[in-house]
């Protein structure tokens, strides 16, 4: 485990991070709280204004300090922005937006991201190599009793615009060094937005509502919407402002311009987006969207594909969060394939452009599991789970975030981790189909960050006594060892959300077992095998302390994680628990909520209710998610009008029972509050 020192973690923010004040227009931190306030700058001008270029309009001015060399001391990221914005005549408000959409202006240690962007600026490398996609052996459709093992596909990806060597050619920085050196990356990202003001017509200066243009191109997207929904979003963080400590320690603070309005370019320039149409996509007006039908037809097989639509309105309890294993090119096409599988919507890295796919009434073949398909709508993601431990850009993130927040409300989906998951989460529909079930978006995917942008912390409860616990580690610092983002060795250090569970109290001590995942093996330390770790948001039971050690129970056994007093990775977290009913021994565990037998009426074949291989023990706690009343929507033809739901009357409760959810029969177990003595 590779963390820093709770201690020095808290000296080191509290000398860095001054006492909060309001900002001018309410602006606010990525924690909530209101940066600090303007102070005048000794290069800047009231208004975030900054002083003229030294030089020639996208060059460096002859009177500019020369960069420092390799042995010089860095200068701090604030100053970074402060310098490529003199040398390059942009705005350094404009500077610090842009960079904050596409990175949080972090370094993360000179990896790519997934669409192969670099460091703060996100300068794009349109050289590398998008990688295979990667599915597996999952069925996406999840349903035994009518297989579709899809065709894998492999579609050649568009390369990105490659804006890491027009921003060498610009600056005169080697291509490496730009990957590499946060100042570097910054000075590049400065030379190309002066570029693109340059090219459409627009002089230099030092007003950043002149710059809208140069920032809607920044991007490198050719849709007109993305462009602009990427520019009103930097815009908009202007006006609120932001403040953050970076991965690597630096303190970096975007004061608030609350009046600032941009000028927008003409409609012919192309970048103003056009009126969605009334039939258009279901997206909240903050985003760019468009419609892009999944593929829809009969088979020669006598099949279909690729999705199921269905008459009226449908019940939705999930969102399922996916990463896609590449590139948004490459995910989009995949959909218009009917041999394929399909899901709703899929999310470009670059920009947070949205392509959607279905409408919300039909069933897309995307989670594994048909009882969650069929109550669920899926988020697919541009990016690779483990490619070099790459990231994903905050305009990914909060576009995202919109889209979640928006649907959340539409179908009243509540905003927590047992509502809002990761395909990871979900559960194998038998026993033989655990070990295949997907592990995206895996351990790099900022859940806590996430939820902070839906509006609803994980924050965990205060209440005393607290007897379950909530993963949530620090991001940044929490630096867990991964194996398997290259073909040998670790994976490179970086922060994740995700903790190891040991069967003891100690990091000498085997992973806990899963008995699904691994048979007959033990559960290892590959970024996709989440056999033996819990993730941020997840709510388990306590099952004891001891030392720097916290107890959960986990797939029916005890389970370890390292929660010292000074770096806690969990919180206390307030819930209703559940624990197998007096009398019985232990509990039938289920991937699915389906009727009982006598529920079926005549010409719809019985689902057989097949427990999975776990055992839910007496004496053990599991913390509640919802309760339902089992159901089974029956469909297999092209005329949605011969669909039938199927109503039970056993009830179900779903349980974080390991890293995924699953479902035990309401009668079988016995709900503890919070205030019920054990």
């Amino acid at each position: 485990m590779r963390r820093l020192p709770g201690i020095a973690v808290v000296a080191l923010v509290a000398a860095l991070v001054p006492p909060t004040t309001a900002a001018p227009g309410g602006g606010r931190t990525e924690s909530g709280q209101a940066p600090p306030a303007r102070t005048s700058r000794t290069h800047g001008t009231p208004g975030g204004g900054q002083t003229p270029p030294a030089g020639p309009y996208g060059t460096p001015g002859s009177g500019q300090t020369a960069p420092a060399g390799p042995y010089a001391r860095p200068e701090s990221r604030q100053a970074a922005f402060a310098r490529a914005a003199r040398t390059y005549g942009v705005p350094e408000s404009v500077l610090l937006a842009v960079s904050y959409l596409e990175s949080r202006w972090d370094a993360n240690d000179g990896l790519p991201s997934v669409s192969a962007g670099y460091g703060p600026m996100h300068l794009v490398d349109g050289r590398i190599d998008p990688g295979r996609h990667r599915h597996g052996g999952e069925d996406p459709r999840g349903d035994e009793s009518r297989p579709h093992p899809p065709v894998v596909l492999d579609p050649a990806a568009a390369p990105p615009e490659d804006t890491l060597h027009r921003a060498a050619e610009l600056t005169g920085i080697a291509p490496g060094r730009l990957r590499r050196d946060p100042a570097a990356n910054i000075r590049g990202g400065a030379a190309l937005l002066a570029d693109h003001q340059r090219r459409i017509g627009e002089p230099p200066g030092t007003d950043p509502a002149r710059w809208y243009g140069a920032v809607a191109r920044y991007p490198g997207t050719a849709d007109s919407g993305a462009a602009t929904s990427f520019a009103d979003e930097v815009y908009a963080t202007i006006r609120t402002g932001a403040a953050r400590v970076t991965d690597d320690g630096e303190r970096v603070v975007l004061p608030a311009i609350p009046a600032l309005s941009p000028r927008r370019p003409p409609a012919a320039s192309g970048l103003l987006r056009a009126p969605a149409p009334a039939a258009g996509p279901d997206c909240p007006p903050s985003v760019s969207c468009e419609w892009m039908p999944a593929a829809y037809r009969r088979l020669k097989n006598g099949d279909y594909g690729n999705h199921d639509r269905y008459d009226g309105p449908r019940r939705i309890d999930y969102i399922v969060i996916h990463d896609g294993e590449s590139s948004y090119d490459a995910i989009t096409r995949l959909t218009r394939n009917p041999t394929y599988l399909s899901w709703h919507f899929t999310l470009r890295s670059s920009d947070g452009h949205i392509a959607q796919h279905l409408r919300g009434s039909d069933i897309g073949w995307h989670a594994g599991n048909w009882y969650v398909n069929s109550r669920s709508i899926g988020l697919e993601h541009e990016g690779y789970l483990a490619r070099g431990g790459a990231w994903y850009t905050e305009a990914m993130y909060r576009s995202s975030a919109a889209l979640v927040a928006h649907l959340a409300r539409k179908y009243d989906v509540p905003l927590n981790r047992a509502h809002i998951i990761g395909h990871d989460n979900v559960p194998g529909t038998t026993p033989q189909g655990v070990r295949d079930m997907h592990q995206d978006p895996g351990p790099y995917w900022d859940w806590a960050h996430y939820f902070e942008l839906l509006g609803s912390p994980l924050t965990g409860s205060a209440a005393p006594g607290a007897r379950s616990v909530l993963i949530r580690p620090d991001y940044a610092l929490n630096q867990p060892r991964f194996t398997g983002c290259a073909k040998s060795g670790d994976c490179p250090p970086q922060g994740a959300s995700s903790v190891w569970l040991y069967s003891r109290p100690s990091e000498q001590a085997p992973l806990v077992k899963d008995i699904g995942k691994h048979p007959k093996g033990a559960s290892t330390y590959g970024v996709y095998d989440h056999a033996a770790r819990a993730s941020t948001g997840q709510r388990y039971a306590l099952a004891g302390r001891r030392g720097d050690w916290t107890a959960i129970w986990y797939l029916g056994q005890k389970a370890w994680f390292h929660d010292p007093e000074t770096a806690r990775t969990s919180v206390p977290a307030a819930g209703r628990l559940v624990t197998p009913r007096p009398g019985l021994a232990s509990v039938k565990v289920y991937g699915r909520a389906y009727p009982e037998a006598s529920a079926y009426p005549r010409g719809v074949p019985r689902q057989e209710l097949i427990p999975l291989q776990y055992s839910f023990p007496a004496g053990q706690f599991y913390s509640l998610g919802m309760t339902s009343r089992a159901a089974y929507l029956r469909s297999g033809a092209l005329d949605p009008s011969r669909d039938r739901v199927v109503r039970g009357d056993v009830r179900y409760r779903q349980i974080q029972f390991g890293h995924r959810i699953m479902f035990v029969r309401a009668a079988d177990v016995k709900v503890i509050s919070q205030e019920d003595p054990r």
